[in-house]
């Protein structure tokens, strides 16, 4: 988002005239002779003594000649004059507007706006751009927040466009510290937004991670980023709201495989060889060997470099491949014994090598065996594996109703939700080329 609206008030004085020159009393047309009744003055007319003061063809050069002194002169004595009618005090409001906004003298500028916007002569759609103007002023020449808002909320309330100004106000709650009504109004914008099923405002959801950041709240700044990552995806956000959730307050670290996981699968790009040797050795201590040999392939193409982490690099290496040597040859002779298990876990985790090894069909269905027989320790994170292997199988409807009934504090809830996400929410922009 731009910080700065820059107050166009040149454009607003010529959208309605504000340059144009005053009707001096006495100028109007002349009346034929024969007619007996004078002709009745123009109702909105200056004195000629004022006009003198205030003729644009002498005042107009002062302004470009940036003779300020001389020109708001002009304007004291003009208003310094007896009994000022409605009019010639709405023409002075108007030079002062231009002289306001010429010597950049804002609130010599608000001051002559207001006038205008009071004095009942507007038409109702130029007195609310006026009232806009104020608010901008206020916003992004002067920073008095209090009364930028004071006057959006006015724009609002006359114009009945809650909209329009809406991400000012809160921005200027923000830029005014008060993070509390900051977070209140953005949140209270996501949940309308979601209610109506559109879109929150890019610009919302980072000043709600702003506020978690200045107020030093991680769970605030998380929150944030899981809605910037849902709506507006970027390999930048995916990566930062995975990697945030392993310090999620009450995170299980069993579920480091299964972040993992869903890292490989939605942002790859992030993926560092540390990254995949990790997936590799927590891959091999769950017993799928493919998926280890898979990651360590990805991590290390050319080999294991030297370092004092070879040996260890070496040894997940070795054992992923032999394990999925193994596997290749022996895994369908593992599928009786683990059928004929009370405990459904086995199954599931064989049913989900074979999801490694591309078989999604068959490992799919050997996973929802394994939980209609009945997983005694964990249940729900069978299903999450069981969701998010459906995802990788392309059955997204069917993952999604798999994963909406999978729940947790300690990161499986997370897990499942960011699934979903990735399955039915839009594409992940490409990173922009620098």
């Amino acid at each position: 988002m731009s910080h700065i609206r820059l107050a166009r008030i040149s454009l607003l004085l010529a959208a309605i005239g504000l340059n144009a020159a005053p009707a001096i009393l006495g100028m109007a047309p002349v009346q034929a002779a024969e007619e007996k009744k004078a002709p009745e003055a123009p109702k909105d007319t200056v004195r000629p003594e004022m006009y003198k003061l205030i003729d644009p063809a002498q005042t107009k050069p002062l302004l470009d000649a940036k003779n300020y002194t001389e020109f708001k002169s002009r304007l004291d004595q003009a208003a310094a004059l007896p009994n000022l009618t409605p009019y010639e005090s709405f023409i002075l409001s108007q030079m002062s507007v231009q002289l306001g906004q010429a010597s950049n003298n804002y609130e010599l500028t608000i001051k002559g706006l207001e006038a205008m916007i009071e004095s009942g002569r507007m038409k109702p759609e130029e007195k609310l751009r006026f009232i806009d103007a104020i608010g901008t002023i206020y916003y992004s020449n002067i920073k008095d927040y209090d009364k930028a808002i004071q006057w959006f909320e006015r724009y609002g309330t006359e114009s009945g466009d809650r909209v329009k100004e809406r991400q000012f106000i809160i921005r200027s709650y923000f830029l005014k510290n008060d993070f509390a009504s900051t977070k209140t109004e953005v949140l209270k914008d996501i949940e309308a937004a979601k209610a109506a099923g559109t879109v929150p405002p890019k610009d919302e959801l980072n000043l709600l991670g702003n506020v978690g950041i200045k107020t030093k709240d991680t769970e605030l700044y998380l929150q944030a980023v899981e809605e910037l990552a849902r709506y507006y995806p970027t390999e930048d956000y995916w990566n930062d709201l995975l990697n945030r959730t392993r310090g999620k307050k009450g995170y299980s670290n069993r579920f480091d495989l299964d972040i993992a996981r869903i890292k490989a699968v939605v942002v790859p790009s992030k993926m560092e060889p540390e990254d995949y040797a990790e997936q590799a050795e927590l891959s091999v201590l769950g017993g799928f060997f493919t998926e280890a040999k898979i990651a360590m392939d990805k991590g290390y193409p050319n080999g294991i470099p030297a370092g004092k982490d070879k040996a260890a690099l070496q040894k997940i290496r070795d054992s992923a491949n032999k394990g999925a040597a193994d596997d290749a040859k022996n895994i369908d002779s593992g599928i009786p014994a683990a059928q004929k298990s009370k405990d459904g876990v086995g199954l599931v985790n064989l049913g989900y090598n074979y999801v490694t090894l591309g078989q999604f069909d068959k490992g799919v269905d050997l996973m929802k065996q394994g939980i209609a027989k009945g997983v005694a320790k964990n249940p729900d994170d069978a299903k999450l594996r069981l969701g998010y292997a459906l995802v990788m199988a392309g059955k997204k409807d069917e993952a999604v109703t798999v994963l909406k009934t999978v729940t947790g504090n300690d990161g499986r809830g997370d897990l499942a939700r960011y699934w979903i996400m990735y399955a039915t929410g839009p594409k992940i922009a490409a990173p922009e080329a620098k």
